[in-house]
């Protein structure tokens, strides 16, 4: 096949990033329990939400965003101390990708900030995708961030497309079909959860 035709394929994959045609845009898959943060013009992020959220945090002057993607561990809130312990867990994701904008130039002071997730997928006693999204609304007001856009809620899976260097983000509602394959990575990385501990705090740097 000749490199032309090859492009103008449906996806070129290699390993967790491919080219996409439709977008002319070197895509970069975030998984569960991870970020990542880019400055180019030709990179568009995209993750697969269910329960979890995913944070999309741009600083519109550096020209410089990235996404999380993270679940809290599953903890009834009526128990005593761990619901403080979900919210350090959710704290440190935020704080890791936030930090590492910081170190590339970005401002605290100028960081938008978009939210997509929290959905209903799981049959649980436990609505994990409404602890997600009240998580991150309430670590945004209490951070003084600022909240450029949200999707959260509801019963539907989602696929998030980010484009880092101008702060876009474009959601698509995913078909029930199409949900088992997120349900079934969030169940595990539940279970890896509950098998650590939650992780230490991390400190935000480069404050204005």
């Amino acid at each position: 096949m000749k490199p032309d035709a090859r492009r103008r394929s449906t996806e070129i994959r290699h390993g967790g990033s491919y080219y996409n045609p439709q977008f002319q845009a070197h895509t970069l898959k975030v998984f569960l329990g991870h970020h990542l943060v880019s400055d180019r013009p030709d990179v568009m992020m995209v993750t697969t939400l269910g329960s979890c959220v995913a944070a999309c945090v741009y600083d519109p002057a550096a020209a410089v965003g990235g996404m999380n993607h993270f679940l809290l561990p599953d903890v009834p809130e009526t128990e005593t101390g761990t619901a403080d312990a979900a919210s350090r867990y959710g704290s440190v994701a935020m704080e890791r990708l936030i930090n590492e904008i910081l170190s590339r130039g970005g401002r605290r002071s100028r960081l938008e900030v978009k939210v997509f997730g929290g959905a209903r997928v799981i049959d649980s006693s436990l609505d994990v995708g409404r602890q997600n999204a009240a998580f991150v609304l309430d670590y945004l007001r209490r951070e003084g961030l600022t909240l450029a856009g949200q999707d959260l809620g509801g019963t539907s899976a989602r696929r998030v497309h980010y484009f880092p260097h101008e702060g876009r983000a474009m959601r698509k509602l995913l078909r029930p079909e199409a949900l088992s394959e997120t349900v079934s990575q969030e169940l595990r990385f539940r279970s890896t959860l509950k098998e650590k501990p939650i992780e230490g705090d991390v400190e935000l740097f480069g404050e204005d």
